[in-house]
């Protein structure tokens, strides 16, 4: 690896695989006590609050490290701003499991709401973060490499503007109905998922 960015992007790689491995330790083993009482069929059945967690966040973790290698397939040099920038975004990838974690735990009871807050707004702040950072490297070409794409520099940036205000009304949706806000978030993650010149096309076919 020959690129100014290499450690950055190795480290940031190790962080993105352990934070997305953690959420696994959600789904819970009944335990074999429970098993004569009740069904072990009913048992897992009554974990769904674990199961929708674990996917939305892994979807989440998964596609944020797809976009972070997107970047940095642009950004070809750094500095300690772009550095401190993105340890702050790794810092809201490794806290994710603890939202997650209050999620499956009290999804479906009377304070999912609080709990769909705490979820939703992390993704609020990362996304405001990934921006920043995407928009310090690109700002003036500040790092960008000398045969940089610009229109798909543009088509990404155009993609990640509507981040934070999407995953604030995800956020601001948790207040009237849980259920939506967080299916708004799934969607949120795959639209991100999509090539920046995608996304672009079907935002004008919209």
């Amino acid at each position: 690896m020959d690129k100014e960015t290499a450690r950055i992007e190795a480290f940031s790689d190790g962080v993105f695989a352990i934070a997305i491995t953690l959420l696994v330790l959600e789904l819970k083993i009944p335990h074999e006590s429970d098993v004569g009482e009740v069904a072990l069929s009913t048992l897992l059945l009554r974990q769904w609050p674990a199961y929708v967690s674990f996917v939305i966040s892994f979807a989440f973790i998964g596609i944020m490290w797809i976009n972070h290698h997107r970047l940095f397939n642009h950004i070809k040099r750094a500095d300690n701003t772009l550095m401190i920038l993105n340890l702050l975004l790794l810092m809201g990838v490794t806290a994710v499991p603890f939202p997650t974690a209050i999620l499956s735990q009290h999804l479906g009871h009377f304070d999912d709401k609080l709990a769909a807050l705490v979820f939703n707004g992390t993704y609020v702040v990362i996304a405001i973060v990934f921006n920043v950072l995407w928009r310090y490297a690109v700002h003036e070409g500040r790092l960008l490499g000398h045969d940089a794409d610009l229109t798909t520099i543009e088509h990404i940036t155009k993609q990640y503007a509507f981040g934070p205000l999407l995953y604030l009304a995800s956020f601001g949706l948790a207040w009237i109905n849980v259920a939506a806000s967080l299916a708004l978030s799934f969607g949120l993650a795959i639209f991100f998922a999509l090539p920046p010149h995608v996304a672009a096309r079907h935002k004008r076919e919209g």
